[in-house]
């Protein structure tokens, strides 16, 4: 293991105090998200609400998960931030003519059209962590979520999930994307753990049989954008290649968080990281490895560049905080699992990157958007939105890798407490 600062080496004493000081920073930085009607504020540098901004419904629903995991965590007040998110998810943003959830809602009240399904993933993911945290209304707000979903967003004949309605769910979009995917295969997973339904659980491992094959074919860069037949369109975006949610070429930060998902899902199916796991497990490093190749420290400067085109060139140089978040949970977890030193190296070279570049250590939270000298900018994402990636960032790294985060932090599986073989 390299010869770092002690704080940033996995599973020494000082790295856990560390973790847990920027996560009680974090989750006070978020006190201030809810809006009169419950839907989630986009929070600016130092936490004050951007109150002219939409009021979105995947925002609303990572911070309910927050002060879920919060509350599991003792931090004063996450009961009433959930409750807060809660009436947002089941009053303002909830379409009562439609069903489902509108995107968000304009600063006025207006609806933001479409129907998406990241953010009704995340409306899963969301009611899965309140139901543990035993908030009142989250068992209906599960079940509603998981019966539209099943009804509009998920193909069972082609094992994936579709992307985007019109408000009204009368005309599909053509556009199919692996983001929306990825999301789910985390709110399946959430569902399978907190419900005990294990087909959320299959249905997750066959959008990931697929991932493998799209991946395997391609170097393990993993094409994002595809048209309504699944036919991958890797040239999508190429005049607008910083888009917020659809970046031209292929994402490494996707490609690091595929492989802790993938993980995930095959300890929890298989029970174990022999046998029928261990092609899965295989697949997982050579995403992991192949992003961090192509975009750790790949222009000169430490950080992970946003995007590349297909043969690994960096395209978007920007560093999101949301990369380096994934890339400490992976490589904390590919550590963890398969005790291979070059995952804990890599695990305290974030840690340090996140210490000097990207904590903001005045006002709270993590800068979101680094430029290629690590300077802070706000071209994709200005201010601080939410707190989902970085406080799950301080917990993965310390609790099992099989279990969803939320269910493992409420009954303590922490890595620390594990009987020695």
């Amino acid at each position: 293991m390299n010869e770092s600062n002690v704080k940033y080496q996995i599973d020494t004493e000082e790295n856990r105090e560390f973790l847990e000081s920027i996560q009680n920073n974090l989750l006070g930085f978020g006190h201030r998200f809810p809006s009169p009607g419950g839907g989630s504020y986009y929070l600016g540098d130092d936490g004050t609400p951007w109150t002219d901004r939409n009021r979105e419904t995947w925002i609303t629903s990572r911070m309910v998960h927050v002060y879920s995991l919060g509350s599991f965590l003792g931090h004063p007040g996450s009961e009433e931030l959930i409750d807060a998110g809660l009436k947002g998810l089941r009053g303002e943003l909830n379409d009562k003519e439609n069903g489902g959830w509108y995107a968000g809602l304009t600063a006025d009240g207006a609806i933001v059209p479409t129907k998406q399904c990241y953010a009704h993933a995340f409306v899963i993911l969301a009611a899965s962590s309140a139901l543990l945290a035993g908030r009142p209304g989250a068992k209906e707000l599960l079940d509603q979520a998981l019966a539209l979903y099943d009804q509009r967003f998920w193909n069972e004949e082609e094992g994936l999930s579709c992307d985007t309605w019109n408000t009204e769910f009368t005309v599909l979009d053509d556009y199919r994307g692996l983001n929306a995917n990825m999301h789910t295969v985390e709110a399946f997973l959430a569902a399978a753990d907190v419900t005990g339904d294990e087909k959320y659980r299959v249905r997750a491992g066959r959008i990931i049989d697929h991932v493998s094959g799209w991946a395997s074919q391609n170097q393990w860069r993993i094409p994002e954008h595809f048209t309504k037949d699944w036919t991958a369109d890797l040239e999508c975006n190429k005049e607008q290649p910083d888009d917020q949610f659809k970046p031209y070429g292929a994402t490494p930060g996707h490609g690091i968080e595929w492989a802790r998902l993938i993980v995930q899902w095959a300890l929890s199916t298989y029970g174990a990281p022999e046998g029928e796991a261990e092609p899965y497990l295989q697949l997982a490093e050579n995403l992991y490895n192949r992003a961090v190749a192509d975009a750790w420290n790949a222009d000169g400067a430490p950080g992970i560049v946003y995007t590349t085109d297909w043969n690994g060139t960096p395209v978007v140089h920007d560093r999101m905080h949301w990369t380096l978040a994934e890339a400490i949970n992976t490589a904390s977890v590919l550590y963890h699992v398969t005790g291979k030193e070059q995952y804990a190296d890599n695990y305290a070279e974030f840690m340090q990157y996140l210490d000097e570049k990207v904590l903001d250590h005045v006002n709270g939270s993590w800068f979101h958007q680094l430029d290629r000298e690590n300077n802070v900018i706000g071209t994709v994402w200005p201010g601080k939105s939410d707190l989902y990636h970085a406080l799950q960032a301080t917990l993965i790294p310390r609790y099992v890798p099989d279990l969803s985060i939320a269910v493992a932090v409420k009954e303590h599986k922490t890595l620390e407490h594990l009987p020695e073989d």
